[in-house]
């Protein structure tokens, strides 16, 4: 059941009350008694679970979440150049030992 927040135009008078959401809107103050009752809209509270069963690292701060991703970044950045560099030394490998290929095929000829 929400916590729903009143104010009385009237008096002034504010508070929560915990109320179904079925039940129907209060119009008469507890304090003055008049009829100016209004529910403020508001924007809620965020639900956090808590106990066995949740991980603590679901509910992060950004300030975590911004490092944590900038150091993902650094490291896939240094594991594209290896492999970059991997490659270019199987492409060049491979040209050598084609044009040694052809020397030898060249020579038994």
């Amino acid at each position: 059941m929400p916590t729903y927040d009143y104010e009385c135009d009237g008096c002034g008078h504010d508070f929560e009350l915990f109320q179904q959401m079925t039940a129907p809107v209060k119009k008469k103050c507890p304090e003055c008694g008049k009829l100016k009752l209004r529910r403020l809209v508001g924007t809620g509270a965020g639900v956090i679970f808590k106990g066995s069963g949740f991980y603590e690292t679901d509910y992060r701060s950004d300030s975590y979440r911004k490092a944590a991703e900038a150091e993902k970044k650094a490291v896939n950045g240094k594991s594209e150049k290896k492999n970059e560099t991997k490659k270019t030394k199987t492409d060049a490998g491979a040209k050598t030992s084609a044009k040694s290929g052809e020397k030898t095929a060249a020579a038994t000829k």
